[in-house]
């Protein structure tokens, strides 16, 4: 397994919200975990290079002689040069500005696009950490604006653990409305058993979200596979397993089954009784000792 990079920084600035200041660097929070294959010639195996061809002259293009075109119309643009997009850029800042709190619970998911960590610089340690409590205790987030590479974001500002989470968001004409999507069965009417049913099985399968839960299956058997040739195993490719269950009938089969299977798998799994139980003899609490016996020869017991 390849040896995780030690986080750097890749922006620094500070966080302002009315007239507190608070100095801090951005961190990423997520790491792609994506498999990256290069693009071969396959009679050499030689790395392939992309080239910028003229469309009507069917000739090379060297980047020296491109320029950038907006398309107004099929074969129709406008062309814009590089001073002519810096006039417009925004101005550059090292401030994440707050311009708002809002509580939580009013940001549709919708909205979010990436994650960063906010950690403070030294001299910065106490607004930041002020900020953070009062952020919990209030259970609201702030909407920023900052600028980052001549782009400027929207973003949520949110405590988690002892730190806080930047997360850049879509502007509101970025996101799609669901009412433009024509396919959406909005005058439908559930069945009331069907919807009872369907009621029960999200309840059997409600639990607490655990990530470590959830693996990318996919990405791990890519990396397994990478790894058995380059050590010269061949692959051989299995036939898919066929679905056992096979495919109910009607939607109640589907729900009951679903249902009944969910019971079975609840039932399979050990409770918190059982696993103590199995506990090894090092975890296993040490048996009680026999209290010593009265003049009269017998124990004394309890009430």
């Amino acid at each position: 397994m390849a040896k995780q990079d030690t986080p750097r920084a890749m922006w620094s600035g500070a966080i302002t919200f009315g007239l507190v200041t608070i100095p801090v660097k951005l961190y990423t929070a997520v790491r792609e975990n994506n498999v990256d294959f290069h693009m071969l010639h396959d009679q050499d195996h030689a790395r392939l290079k992309r080239k910028m061809v003229c469309s009507v002259e069917d000739t090379e293009v060297h980047p020296e002689h491109t320029v950038k075109g907006y398309e107004i119309a099929p074969d129709q643009y406008v062309i814009i040069e590089q001073a002519e997009l810096e006039a417009v850029q925004p101005k550059k800042s090292r401030a994440i500005a707050i311009e708002d709190f809002v509580d939580l619970g009013k940001i549709d998911p919708v909205f979010y696009d990436r994650p960063y960590y906010l950690v403070p610089e030294e001299t910065g340690a106490k607004p930041y950490r002020l900020l953070v409590e009062a952020m919990q205790k209030t259970q609201r987030v702030g909407i920023a604006r900052f600028v980052m590479r001549n782009k400027e974001y929207l973003a949520a500002i949110r405590p988690l653990e002892d730190a806080l989470v930047l997360e850049t968001m879509h502007f509101a004409e970025e996101v799609v409305p669901i009412k433009d999507l024509q396919e959406v069965p909005r005058q439908v009417k559930s069945d009331v058993r069907e919807l009872k049913m369907a009621e029960q099985l999200i309840d059997s399968l409600y639990g607490e979200f655990t990530p470590d839960k959830y693996k990318d299956e996919y990405t791990q058997a890519v990396r397994q596979m990478v790894q058995r040739k380059a050590s010269g195993e061949k692959i051989v490719t299995a036939p898919a397993p066929k679905d056992a269950a096979g495919r109910a009938g009607n939607l109640m089969e589907a729900l009951q089954a679903s249902l009944d299977r969910a019971r079975s798998a609840a039932r399979d799994r050990p409770t918190t009784r059982e696993t103590r139980r199995k506990a090894s003899p090092e975890e296993a609490p040490a048996p009680r000792k026999r209290r010593p016996a009265t003049a009269s020869g017998q124990h004394r017991h309890g009430r």
